[in-house]
């Protein structure tokens, strides 16, 4: 059986805060720094809350970097 590279959701090394945005941008092969805007342009169409909220969660819910 061929060995299989298995993507895994997990903060990123490459953070400003948490890595919670590098960790998506990372997952999804996207540049960090788009992810970062976009995430900040959400928060503030919402009111900020909602994405303050998501990002903690997210902060509490995915793996660290170092984890396997």
């Amino acid at each position: 059986m061929a060995d299989e590279t298995r993507k895994v959701f997990r903060r990123s090394q490459d953070r400003m805060i948490a890595g919670v945005c590098g960790g998506i941008a990372e997952y999804f092969g996207w540049p960090a720094g788009r992810v970062r805007v976009a995430y900040v342009i959400l928060s503030i169409l919402s009111i900020a809350f909602p994405g303050t909220l998501v990002y903690l969660l997210l902060w509490l819910v995915m793996p660290g970097p170092d984890s396997r």
